[in-house]
């Protein structure tokens, strides 16, 4: 089970010209509700500040902001800054800035891999409060993230929760939930519950490796159970790097499926539970009526409630759910 975010490691401190010891301690409870209220005026000018004659805001490595375009057209601005105590000028955390297109200021402070489990469980309070306000927060941070740190740690896999002990069923329906959607060969989508024989989808042709029409001949239904579910976020970027800013147009998709359902991935057929961050799944891009390869930068294991699951029977051997590409079983 994996819910993994990208967390920070050891770093030379940028403006500074100091380097961070390799035993960072760790930033505690009272430093992380102190530190939230630490303010940058102009995240153009400022790149190094001092708080409490005990604290830095260093930017990040001096990177240029982040300035990413969603599906929805609007543009949202990510600032990182490293947080260091400086007595011994150890790394203690990691500042997120998030400027929406609005000109309003949201900012997250991402602990140290060595902090309590307490401080991590306050940072994902807080960063899905974000994402509440700032559709898609999450993800846009975790494709900065992904961009930023120097290594992926893979911290409270399901944010201090034990899916086991959420009683999450494990078996032999391979399946999907039914409120995801179906691509239809004719345009528009299903709810996949709602799938009958004679519907046509649209699936993939294993020799054009182009789209292609499969008829559906069943939709099996599973007996509601409060099945274990593997939750995959994808992106596809379009990057340009310039002088003052690094600009990205970014395209998600989500996936919801039993664990032991197959996904296509780059590198053969894979049971969702085992797929790793950063690996690609093709995904249907609706504009240039092509598959592509997505980016996974999120990946969450959970219980998912008393609920039915289903899978389809078609003539092609994939089909469309939620933009993904996944194996019919």
């Amino acid at each position: 089970m994996r819910n993994s975010f990208l967390a920070a490691g050891l770093f030379l401190l940028g403006s500074g010209a100091a380097l961070a010891q390799t035993n960072p301690r760790p930033l505690t409870l009272d430093e992380y509700q102190k530190a939230k209220g630490f303010q940058i005026k102009d995240l153009d000018t400022e790149s190094y500040v001092k708080f409490e004659n005990a604290y830095i805001l260093d930017r990040y490595e001096a990177r240029k902001p982040y300035f990413i375009t969603g599906d929805d057209g609007l543009k949202k601005r990510i600032d990182l800054y490293k947080l260091v105590a400086k007595t011994g000028m150890q790394e203690i955390g990691t500042m997120v800035f998030y400027t929406n297109e609005k000109g309003k200021r949201y900012q997250a402070l991402l602990p140290d891999f060595t902090a309590d489990g307490k401080v991590w469980e306050k940072y994902f309070e807080d960063i899905h409060a974000i994402d509440k306000e700032e559709k898609n927060f999450v993800l846009k941070l975790s494709y900065v993230l992904s961009k930023e740190m120097s290594f992926q740690q893979y911290k409270n896999l399901n944010q201090g929760k034990d899916l086991h002990a959420e009683a999450g069923h494990y078996g032999s329906d391979i399946c999907f939930p039914g409120h995801q959607l179906v691509a239809l060969a004719g345009g528009g989508h299903k709810q996949l519950r709602d799938i009958r024989p004679g519907d046509h989808i649209v699936t993939l042709d294993a020799v054009t490796q182009q789209p292609a029409a499969a008829e559906v001949q069943e939709l099996v239904a599973h007996a509601a159970k409060n099945y274990a579910l593997t939750r995959l976020e994808v992106i596809a970027v379009r990057e340009q790097v310039g002088r003052t800013a690094t600009h990205a147009h970014l395209t998600s998709q989500v996936l919801e499926a039993t664990p032991n359902h197959p996904m296509q991935t780059q590198v053969g057929p894979k049971p969702a539970g085992e797929i790793e961050i950063g690996e690609q799944l093709l995904c249907f891009n609706a504009n240039a009526q092509a598959y592509e390869p997505y980016t996974v930068v999120r990946t969450h294991e959970y219980a998912g409630g008393e609920q039915p699951v289903y899978n389809l029977v078609a003539s092609g051997n994939s089909f469309m759910l939620n933009g993904v590409l996944v194996l019919q079983k």
